[in-house]
């Protein structure tokens, strides 16, 4: 009877987990310590921060040069017209022309074409000329209609005689029937390179008639007579011709 009053007196208690006590729970490995990784993060830190700060002070360190707003000719100069004033990073591998430099710049000639949009350098000019042996530079004068319209600087022409009363074709094709040339239609010039036109091309379209384009043409030097004769008399129509064009012709 008992055992019995035990058993019942027992069963009305909910059964719960158990709680391990205190002294049962599994000790934690300390924490691992790594100074090697935290010096290499602050150092990386400061590099990056270095760096910054020479790309700011590369930046801050800026001079005034030279670069050319249209082509220059091999042999010209440069002008108010074909240069301007640009700032970029200092750089004493680079010999730029600086914009303090531009009156000295104006005595020298350039070796070879300059292209527009480039930022000049020492190594562009020099003092001599750049005309190749064998050739010389003649100046010509020409009204619309001895010339081909869009014209431009390294374009091939053939130079022809034409009278007063007549003029090459303005869309460069050929004289025009009432003008006459010397030596039964051969030209004075064969092949001449364009080395300077205003701007680096002729007049567009709506060029004002009354004035002349000058061009200058680099021709061989034993067809400079007969062309700087020609054209003193204003008897030079220019025509355009196939071919590509170098230095001095």
């Amino acid at each position: 009877m008992k055992i019995q009053e035990r058993t019942g007196a027992g069963a009305g208690r909910s059964a719960g987990p158990v709680q391990p006590s205190v002294g049962d729970r599994l000790p934690t490995a300390p924490r691992e310590r790594k100074p090697a990784l935290a010096a290499l993060a602050v150092l990386l830190i400061l590099l990056g921060a270095l760096g910054a700060t020479t790309l700011v002070l590369q930046a801050g360190d800026r001079i005034e040069v030279i670069k050319t707003t249209a082509e220059i000719p091999a042999g010209s100069s440069v002008t108010n017209d074909n240069v301007t004033s640009v700032m970029v990073a200092a750089d004493d591998s680079i010999n730029y022309v600086k914009w303090s430099q531009l009156g000295a710049l104006r005595k020298l000639k350039a070796v070879n074409t300059i292209p527009k949009g480039v930022v000049a350098v020492g190594e562009m000019f020099g003092s001599g000329s750049a005309l190749a042996d064998g050739k010389a530079t003649v100046g010509l004068s020409l009204k619309q209609g001895q010339y081909p319209s869009g014209l431009e600087i390294g374009d091939v022409v053939a130079a022809y005689r034409v009278t007063s009363g007549g003029s090459s074709s303005s869309s460069g094709s050929s004289s025009s029937s009432g003008s006459s040339s010397s030596g039964g239609g051969s030209p004075i010039v064969g092949r001449a390179t364009v080395s300077y036109v205003p701007d680096g091309k002729s007049s567009d379209t709506d060029f004002v008639s009354s004035t002349n384009l000058a061009v200058t043409l680099t021709v061989d030097d034993d067809e400079a007579a007969a062309l700087a004769q020609a054209a003193s008399n204003g008897e030079v129509a220019l025509v355009r011709v196939p071919g590509v064009s170098g230095n001095g012709n």
